[in-house]
């Protein structure tokens, strides 16, 4: 399972971003936002990288005005985080890796006064963009966002908004990105501070995985920030099958 998925990062990142193969390592980039999250590298599977492959790996994302870092299943290449911690590389965490069988998912009930619906204008992945961003403290204006959704939505990915349903007032969001091989990660799921603690996550993640296996997807797979987003989860049916490194050098 956990080889599928990292194929399937690898894969996505094809789809979504501008890469470089570097030694034993996928180096991705987003052009357009230096977001850390959208700009990492995900060694190969049993890499054993070179010190010249991690110095190239550093310079690549220096000329590019990013922060040198990855994300990968631990497991798979035990031999990369000793070597990329002698280079001055900080574990930033260890996220749980978790994955919903069809049949397991647990139904989180919608909270009173909230609907979840699809995007059916630019209106609407507009306010998906912007609560999310809101949702994960980012108040950076990101024109591209909004096309790189609508590019997903065509290409197979899903996303699901939360609104107040008496003012239509987005509060919430949540994606599917663009599956492969049966496989899509659930992401970016984010509700504004002023909504949270009502269930509101727990209802997108539930209404994601519906959308998810109704789409003839069987592999939802997520990554818990913390512990606490770990249970919200656990209660939607989701079981941890490894972990994700997330890794990143700091500056000299």
């Amino acid at each position: 399972m956990n080889s599928r998925i990292q194929s399937y990062l690898r894969v996505a990142a094809n789809h979504q971003r501008d890469t470089e193969r570097i030694g034993s390592f996928l180096a991705t980039f987003t052009p357009s936002n230096d977001n850390p999250f959208l700009n990492y590298a995900i060694p190969d599977d049993h890499a054993t990288p070179s010190p010249a492959d991690v110095t190239a790996l550093i310079a690549a994302y220096e000329k590019r005005l990013r922060k040198p870092r990855l994300e990968y299943i631990a497991q798979l290449a035990p031999a990369v985080e000793r070597t990329l911690i002698d280079f001055g590389f900080r574990v930033e965490g260890h996220l749980p890796l978790m994955t919903c069988a069809p049949g397991s998912e647990q139904i989180l009930p919608i909270p009173p006064g909230i609907e979840l619906v699809l995007p059916a204008s630019d209106a609407d992945l507009l306010s998906i963009v912007t609560v999310q961003q809101e949702a994960y403290g980012d108040f950076t204006p990101d024109p591209a966002a909004v096309t790189r959704l609508r590019n997903n939505l065509a290409a197979g990915g899903i996303a699901v908004l939360a609104k107040i349903a008496a003012t239509g007032e987005p509060i919430g969001a949540g994606i599917c990105s663009v599956p492969s091989d049966q496989t899509t990660e659930i992401a970016g799921i984010g509700v504004r501070a002023a909504f949270r603690r009502r269930g509101v996550a727990g209802a997108l993640t539930t209404r994601l995985v519906q959308e998810a296996f109704a789409a003839g997807i069987s592999v939802p797979f997520l990554m818990a920030a913390h512990e606490a987003e770990a249970r919200i989860y656990a209660r939607a049916g989701f079981q941890a099958v490894g972990e994700i490194l997330h890794i990143s050098h700091l500056p000299a």
